[in-house]
Order: structure tokens, then sequence, then C-alpha cells
């Protein structure tokens, strides 16, 4: 068995503002290791059912997070970025189940730790075919179409509900529950751990029971930009459609490349906001 594991930082057990998940603050060396413990505790949970192959992509930020002497030795890791399929590159090789650790809800959620979709300075709101979609979504419908189910998705409350309504068959792990955008009541790290871990084990043992994430008819994504501004940079990529004054268009023919336009509008929105 082969398991696919991305894992992102906002919705690790503990934290819960900004400076843990900023290279260069103060809480910041702190959060990796949390993030690193997690993700050791969804690879070992892998391996405790079988798996002959785990692949960890780091998929926060600058995704140069992870601290690899403390992952277990049989994984292997994708860091750095840019990468193809950003939180999902490496899927396309072939897994027999993924797993989302660490993840968070999308932009606009209430009483979810640190709500975005990619990129949270320049996307107010992502949809596909009229529905909200987050980042574990998103990244799902990308397994999707290399064949790989998505199993599990861990994070706080609120994100995990969000993910089981978006994903059907889905294992959730609930590490912490959101108060407002930067405080929630957490779980102790080492028993969010045991939980990621027995979860994960559970889930890829029942990996070929489960399907591949799919949305039918073609794709229109939808992204409303924070400004105006950003729309003028995002709108520079061939094939948008321009709705409103801050609202974005384009029909996917799959959801890899739904995937990149949405990364490139976020890189060409940021742009345009000031140093």
């Amino acid at each position: 068995m082969r398991t696919y594991i991305s894992i992102d930082m906002e919705g690790v057990a503990g934290v819960v503002h900004a400076d843990h998940c900023r290279r260069g603050a103060a809480d910041f060396e702190l959060a990796r290791h949390w993030m690193t413990a997690e993700a050791n505790a969804a690879a070992l949970g892998a391996f405790d059912a079988g798996a002959a192959h785990v692949l960890v992509n780091d998929s926060h930020g600058d995704m140069r997070n992870l601290l690899l002497d403390e992952l277990d030795e049989r994984v292997e890791i994708l860091s750095g970025s840019l990468k193809p399929h950003s939180m999902v590159a490496g899927v396309d090789a072939g897994f027999d189940v993924a797993l989302f650790v660490g993840y968070h809800a999308g932009a606009g959620t209430a009483l979810a730790i640190l709500d975005h979709t990619y990129a949270g300075r320049v996307a107010a709101s992502v949809r596909i075919n009229g529905r909200p979609f987050n980042e574990a979504g998103l990244n799902a419908l990308v397994c999707g179409q290399h064949q790989t189910p998505v199993g599990l998705v861990t994070g706080d409350e609120t994100t995990c509900i969000q993910s089981a309504e978006l994903i059907d068959g889905i294992e959730t792990v609930a590490v912490k529950r959101a108060l407002s955008r930067y405080s929630a009541q957490s779980q102790h790290p080492k028993t969010a751990r045991a939980r990621i871990r027995a979860a994960a084990t559970r889930v890829c043992r029942r990996a070929g029971e489960l399907r591949p994430f799919v949305v039918d008819g073609p794709l229109l994504l939808e992204t409303d930009c924070v400004t105006s501004a950003m729309a003028d940079a995002c709108e520079l990529l061939p094939k948008t459609v321009r709705a409103s004054a801050r609202t974005l268009r384009y029909q996917a023919p799959d959801p890899a490349t739904l995937l990149s336009v949405l990364r490139a509008w976020m890189l060409l929105g940021a742009s345009t906001i000031p140093a």
C-alpha cells in the first residue's frame, strides 16, 4: 500500500495565531515541532496498517517547515516551493489513499482558526460550480483526478465538518474547537497525535473501500478577490473572465488546471499588495 500525506499547519493542535505559522515569528519554531509530530503520527498510523511507502508533502507557506530528523526514517518528504500541484504535489505518482493533516477551513468561515483558501490576503472566497470550496476539497479533486481517494482530514472542528460535507466517506479528527479566528480550545498535542495515528491506521486499512472525489460536469472556478486591484492583475491570465469588480471566473477542463489557475491568480493578486 502507498500512502500520501499532505500536512498543513493552521489545523495542528495548539496552533491559534499567525505568529505560530509565520517564519521568523516568536512561536513559529514551536509550531514546527507540533506540525512535524502530527505528520509523523499519520505516517506511523499508515505503517501500522501495512503501508510499504509513505510520502509526506510539506504543504504550509514556503513548504520548508518540517523538521526532517523528527520524522520516521521510513518516510519520504517533499519540501520547497513552487511545486506542481502545490499541496498535493507528487500525488500523480499513484497512491492508494491520501491523508490531509493540519488542515483549516475555507476563506470566510466563522469559528475557524486562520480560515483562508490558498492565499488569505487575496481570495475572500473560492467556489466551484457555485459551491464554496476549502483547500481540502480543492486538493481532493486533484487527488481524484489521479485516482487517489482522500480518507482523512484533521484540523479544527469546523474544518472537519466542512470537509466531511464536501468529501463523502472521509474520516475526520478534530483536534481543537475554535472560539474565534484566533482562539481555540485544543486537545493536548500528545492526545491529538494518538488520535491521528489511530485514525490513519483505520483509514489505510480500508483504503480499498474508498472512492476518489470527483465533481461531475465542467468545472467553473470563481474567486472573489479582496480588492479590485487584485482582480485587475488576475485578469491578465488568459481566459480569465471578469464577472464583477472583484469576481473572477475560469472554465477549467480538469482539477489540476483549475488548481494551477487559482494559484496563478493568487500570485498575480499578491503582486498588488504594497511591500
